[in-house]
């Protein structure tokens, strides 16, 4: 534990919600992020970009601000073209009976760290979300199984968790949408992350930062964005490096050997074409290197020599990983009259290559392995909506994608006889490759209709099919109704039946037999596929608006699952690998407060939950013959199982310098672990609370638009915590969380 003990982390959290009550009344300033339970299009608080207007069917008027003619001679004002058109595209797939939490610019912008912070710290702050390591999240008791959407248009998965492949700096906005989701929301269904990206008509202008600090954090990064004529364009780029690129095996400040270096690039370019059609594209690039921490004071315990050594110290361990994303879309937008559509094609290349260290790992693990994989995918995604009436709308569309992945590694081990004895000392290399290709198909049609302006009803059925390594279908209907009996007060409930497929990407059909009598024999010659997962989902929700600025929602659901996917780290590469318990159920009750008043902010997030599985029905050899044959007749929890997550944030801007003064909180009850010869999952690990704080110092030059000065403070009171303790059900290894880091920045606006 921290020096501060447990009373600082008290006092620091008690000083949060203290602060809260002390806020004075006034206007909403709606400075944090938003709970927006169920909303119909209209109903109270629906967040838009800054200064957006409501579409109108109205003709656009003329402006002399660009008389550029356009269709049948008529002139535009393209900002304001632009602008509708942005409404237009997020009316097309709304998310009607499921819950939305809503990250705004400003609300980004104020968080610890602002634009420099990794986009799953940020989404850390939702409610729900618990962290793992990798930067990884787990959304109501999920893992992974999150799809990440940019305008609308849906990323295909990579091999790398996207979590750390886009920059929070490109976002607008950022909204986490979870519950009963409408037919539109497929495949992954755990959370939607929905990114309304900054464009040049929205964030007009530059920036050029320096940040850095502590744990050798050195992270430049600049944005630039503007329009020309018709053409709206915006870019951002930053590189970070650090000392910490994978969280520390140890509760060391200090990790040992782990450099990483992160460069990432966004594009966004878009084209009007007429007051009622553009052309946008949006690319991205990611380059991370990072080298693997070593867990001080390890010895090998298998009892193997390698060219006569048998000993090693594990802090002199080498391996690295190397991770590439790129992406790149293409999209058409129309809106004529009751017609809304949009036609994109996206194409996503992932790879990542583990190099070992070839002594260190045969000792420790009994194998020393390369490998590599790489994927490739392309998709075409359309989505529309026609507006027969106020009352009702009717939606649709389709998402087809074709990947190809293939995979190589180079396993060095060693030779054992039938009793697992070793037989020589001297290792030798087992090649094995592969590559496939799989498809998945989706259709969805769905009819939002109002039968009184206070109630909505929202009803239709998705068609998904997949053909992988195995093959599946499924006809999944969806409803919800949402209903606002006052205008503070929403009320929704839903039913949604999810198709989840495996993560094609991730699986890599090991021949098992090619390693039988070696060190890296499995104890279990079973290696089933992973299957397609089927949830029956339920979700009941309401929000209430208590007074100006001050708003709370509680939120439950209950899922469950047939063929329920989970994913685990077996091995040293950094790569995880899905596998299914045949029979799953997750079910929890979230509830958050937000108070926006004058220069005050507070929300705050509760959640509790509960996962379990039963009986793993595929990738079997991944693990020992005990964990099978318990889990074959005993529900456990899973992995990721955390029983109670929470979050809170108070942000205080001085009215007259600006200076802005903001806090963080995350907290939980720990992950799940295995003890000694126990139950495998039956434990928790102890409970955390890290805070972050920041102040931010605007700077008035003269010169373009000025300064602005940032010292952030991560985990300000030390706090000592494990995220894992490298046990349980597919945990690889034990990492922790960060300690505390002292960052500072500036920041020059153009």
């Amino acid at each position: 534990m921290s020096h501060m003990g447990e009373g600082a982390r008290a006092f620091a959290i008690a000083a949060i919600v203290l602060f809260a009550l002390m806020i004075p009344g006034g206007a909403p300033a709606q400075d944090g992020p938003v709970l927006l339970a169920g909303l119909p299009p209209g109903a109270i608080d629906t967040p838009a970009p800054s200064g957006l207007r409501q579409l109108t069917q109205n003709p656009v008027p003329q402006a002399e601000s660009d008389a550029s003619p356009a269709a049948g001679g008529l002139s535009f004002d393209v900002d304001v073209v632009a602008r509708q058109l942005d409404i237009a595209r997020q009316s097309i797939q709304p998310s009607l009976g499921g819950s939305v939490y809503d990250f705004g610019r400003q609300a980004i912008a104020t968080q610890p760290q602002g634009d420099n912070q990794p986009l799953n710290r940020l989404l850390l702050q939702a409610p729900g979300v618990a962290q793992d390591s990798f930067g990884q999240i787990h959304v109501r008791g999920d893992h992974a199984n999150l799809q990440y959407r940019l305008n609308g248009i849906i990323l295909p998965e990579g091999i790398n968790v996207f979590g750390q492949v886009l920059q929070t700096r490109l976002a607008q906005s950022v909204s986490l949408i979870t519950g009963a989701l409408p037919a539109q929301y497929g495949l992954r269904t755990a959370g939607i992350i929905d990114i309304q990206t900054k464009t040049g008509t929205l964030d007009p202008g530059g920036d050029f930062t320096l940040y850095g600090g502590q744990q050798s954090t050195f992270q430049p990064s600049a944005e630039y964005g503007g329009t020309a004529g018709r053409i709206d364009y915006f870019a951002t780029g930053e590189v970070l490096h650090n000392a910490e690129g994978i969280e520390n095996p140890a509760p060391t400040f200090n990790a040992i050997h782990d450099i990483s270096t992160q460069p990432r690039g966004f594009g966004y370019v878009s084209g009007i074409i007429d007051p009622t059609m553009r052309i946008s594209s949006i690319f991205g690039v990611s380059r991370s290197e990072y080298q693997i921490p070593n867990n001080p004071g390890q010895t090998p315990n298998l009892g193997l020599t390698v060219d006569g050594i048998s000993d090693f110290d594990s802090t002199l361990l080498n391996e690295n990983q190397r991770q590439i994303t790129d992406f790149g879309i293409v999209a058409l937008q129309k809106h004529v009259d009751a017609l809304n559509f949009q036609l994109a094609t996206v194409v996503r290349y992932s790879s990542v290559y583990f190099s070992p260290d070839p002594l260190g790992d045969l000792l420790f693990n009994g194998i020393a392995q390369t490998a590599s994989r790489q994927s490739v995918s392309n998709g075409l995604q359309g989505d529309g909506s026609y507006r027969f009436s106020d009352a009702n709308t009717l939606r649709g569309g389709f998402y087809i994608q074709s990947e190809r992945t293939s995979f190589s590694t180079a396993s060095q081990v060693l030779p054992v006889d039938e009793s697992g004895m070793q037989t020589s000392d001297q290792p030798f290399t087992i090649d094995d490759t592969g590559s496939a290709t799989g498809w998945l198909y989706s259709y969805y049609l769905q009819d939002e209709w109002r039968p009184v302006p206070r109630l909505t009803f929202n009803f239709g059925a998705r068609y998904d099919q997949m053909a992988e390594y195995v093959n599946g279908r499924q006809l999944s209907p969806r409803a919800a109704a949402v209903w606002q009996p006052t205008d503070n007060t929403i009320l929704s409930l839903g039913y949604a039946r999810y198709f989840v497929p495996p993560p094609f990407e991730l699986i890599a059909p090991t021949t098992i037999s090619l390693f039988t009598n070696t060190t890296a024999a499995p104890t279990v010659p079973e290696d089933d596929r992973a299957k397609p997962e089927r949830d029956n989902y339920f979700d009941a929700s309401a929000t209430q608006v208590v007074l100006p600025g001050l708003r709370v929602g509680i939120d439950g659901y209950y899922k469950i699952a047939s063929e329920l996917l989970d994913e685990g780290q077996f091995g040293a590469p950094i790569i995880l690998t899905p596998f299914n318990y045949q029979k799953g159920l997750v079910k929890g009750v979230e509830s958050t407060i937000s108070y926006d008043i004058d220069d005050w902010s507070f929300y705050g997030n509760f959640a509790a939950s509960r996962a379990v599985g039963k009986t793993i029905t595929s990738a079997q050899f991944n693990f020992q013959p005990d964990e099978l044959a318990y889990i074959a007749n005993h529900f456990i929890y899973l992995d990721h199982d955390q029983r109670y997550t929470g979050s809170a944030g108070l942000k205080y801007r001085l009215p007259r310098t600006k200076t802005l003064f903001s806090a963080d909180l995350a907290a939980g009850s720990g992950l799940r672990a295995t003890p000694p010869g126990g139950i495998p999952n039956s434990v928790s690990l102890h409970n955390y609370e890290q805070v972050n704080f920041s102040i931010v110092q605007p700077v008035v030059t003269g010169i373009y638009k000025g300064l602005e000065l940032r010292l952030d403070i991560i985990n300000l009171f030390d706090e000592v915590y494990q995220i894992r303790n490298g046990t349980g059900v597919g945990v690889g290894a034990p990492q922790y969380g960060p300690r505390r880091t002292i960052l500072a920045g500036i920041s020059q606006r153009f």
